[in-house]
């Protein structure tokens, strides 16, 4: 509150965290999503490792996760060991489990609204080594000591 001598009610002032702007939410602003992120993304790899017995699940990492603003939605990216028929097969696998998933987690935060939870294959992994192997191919190919050569379909530009 600030005050004004002159005129004896007090004047209030609108303060807004930094980096929130007119009409942003500032309570969305703080560390809380964060903190939720990492402790579902703990809790959810130990919840498919110990707790499911579903043999359709492979073997999963979670690699990250994303919460909505008001903590009540969660993706949950996972990699998966295997060729395409057994990350099928996880998926469909981990899409059966979202329910006691989603219960397991709600004992384990103590919010008032657990979220739900909803799993997403991440690629980024493989596609990752892909690339690597693609840069160690090219750096190690016993190569030519000339540079490539231009392009020669095109005709060059006439002054």
């Amino acid at each position: 509150m600030i005050w004004n001598f002159d005129n004896p009610e007090p004047v209030a002032v609108v303060v807004r965290a930094p980096g929130v702007g007119p009409g942003e939410r500032w309570w969305t602003m703080g560390h809380r999503p964060e903190r939720v992120r990492e402790f579902i993304k703990e809790q959810v790899g130990e919840i498919i490792q110990r707790d499911l017995k579903d043999p359709r699940i492979g073997f999963v990492s979670v690699t990250s996760v994303e919460v909505s603003a008001d903590l009540r939605h969660a993706k949950v990216f996972v990699s998966v060991l295997g060729d395409a028929q057994a990350k099928t097969d996880t998926m469909a696998g981990l899409a059966s489990a979202e329910g006691y998933v989603r219960g397991e987690l709600g004992r384990r935060l103590q919010m008032r609204f657990s979220p739900e939870v909803l799993f997403r294959l991440d690629d980024s992994i493989e596609r990752g080594t892909r690339v690597m192997s693609l840069i160690r191919q090219v750096t190690e190919s016993p190569g030519d000591a000339q540079p490539p050569r231009p392009d020669r379909r095109r005709s060059p530009k006439k002054p």
